[in-house]
């Protein structure tokens, strides 16, 4: 078979998968998440065993230690995975849910139900864990999906797919609506991207270049988000002592992820204050600072930043520093630079945080917290599948809900259109 007939052959049983779906109780989709989450447990060493083959040869190829952080499986991670289905199972099934019933004049009963939107394409690189992730939300949600992890990721990808395929075949579900292309060839992305017949949305995840190709080359609704350019404004009325394990956590928890902090901004009331101080915090965490220059005048850990660094996503221990007259050019900056993804005020002025809120257009804006919080898991979604930077038909997070859509239900008596 070739190989745009393997990916075909995929596309088409996705699709008769999820009619499977259509008749499947709240109560055996999480069994069989339950099932997921056991046999990850029962099979860590294995898992992790072909996880290493994929850090060998990254390391071997030259990955930066963002890549590879993305790229590991450790302990740590797997528990998230495994703590992650508990959360998805503990959630409402959001199928079948009724948006209220309105009485018409001729007295039709007309609501809308939430349905799965179908099959879903989920083309990602580096993470693996975005496979148990993203087939655990799509399953809860009624949706086939379909997998293809980056070529640095398919021995550990390849063998989620197999405590995948043992969990549904456990609980007597068709095992179709779940499954992972098992092979690196890129011509297979570009098979899978013409099927709108099969195929209903793809969700696009990592990086720029990846999401702009699929953008550029799909024939199927994509759900796009570009890049994290996450931005922390520190207002005059901030409270620095809160700002600094703030602005510390948003940028060195997990430098290489998309929420991560990648340009933060002073107020010119505090920066000479404020300056030394996150200067030094940020260089005992190995932070290089590229700044404007009032800033590097400020600091001696602060070098000049060039033209191109402005609006840059980093994803390492980068950051760009400026100063600004106040809140009306943060704004205009974060507009002109941010990606809609996180941004983030340090304040104790009300009306300023309300402005902040009301003001600047981003997928979550926080006051006086982490971008880090930009995150299913912790937003209350249990795992997600993504965070959408379009408002079609998603911004932020995308959980259970945003997996779905509505479809208008209507009761009758035998009433005729006239």
């Amino acid at each position: 078979m070739t190989l745009k007939n393997t990916v075909i052959d995929i596309a088409e049983k996705a699709r008769k998968g999820s009619y499977s779906l259509m008749s499947l109780s709240t109560g055996k989709k999480n069994q069989v998440l339950q099932k997921i989450a056991q046999l990850l447990i029962e099979e860590k060493k294995y898992i992790q065993g072909e996880n290493r083959k994929d850090i060998a040869a990254g390391e071997e190829k030259g990955l930066s230690p963002a890549m590879l952080d993305r790229l590991t499986l450790s302990d740590s991670i797997i528990e998230s995975m495994v703590s992650g289905l508990a959360e998805i199972c503990s959630l409402p099934d959001p199928v079948g849910k009724f948006d209220g019933l309105v009485k018409r004049p001729n007295g039709l009963l007309v609501g809308r139900m939430s349905v799965p939107l179908g099959v879903i394409a989920m083309i990602y690189e580096s993470r693996p864990n975005v496979t148990i992730d993203a087939a655990a939300l799509c399953l809860k949600a009624g949706n086939s999906v379909i997998l293809r992890g980056g070529s640095e990721a398919i021995h550990s990808n390849l063998a989620l797919a197999t405590v995948l395929q043992k969990a549904l075949d456990d609980q007597g579900v068709d095992r179709d609506c779940i499954q992972v292309i098992p092979v690196t060839d890129r011509e297979a992305v570009n098979h899978l991207l013409t099927l709108e017949e099969q195929i209903d949305l793809v969700i696009p995840r990592g990086g720029e270049g990846l999401i702009r190709f699929v953008c550029n080359n799909s024939s199927i609704p994509v759900l796009k988000h570009y890049k994290g350019v996450c931005h922390i404004y520190v207002d005059k009325d901030g409270d620095l002592e809160k700002a600094i394990p703030v602005i510390l956590n948003s940028k060195t928890h997990r430098p290489g992820v998309c929420n991560a902090l990648e340009g933060l901004l002073i107020h010119k009331s505090i920066a000479e204050k404020f300056i030394p101080l996150i200067a030094d915090s940020l260089g005992e965490k190995g932070v290089k600072m590229l700044g404007c220059p009032s800033s590097v005048a400020l600091s001696s850990d602060i070098v000049p930043a060039g033209p191109d660094d402005w609006g840059r996503e980093f994803l390492d221990l980068t950051l760009c520093v400026k100063i600004v007259e106040g809140f009306d050019e943060a704004k205009e900056y974060i507009r002109k630079y941010g990606s809609q993804h996180t941004e983030s005020i340090i304040t104790e002025n009300y009306t300023t945080a309300q402005r902040f809120i009301n003001e600047i257009d981003a997928s979550a804006v926080m006051v006086n917290s982490s971008t880090r919080f930009n995150d299913g898991g912790q937003l209350g979604l249990g795992a997600e599948i993504g965070i959408s930077t379009t408002k079609l038909h998603a911004y932020g997070p995308m959980g259970l809900d945003e997996l779905t859509t509505k479809k208008f239900v209507v009761y009758g008596q035998g009433q005729v259109r006239v």
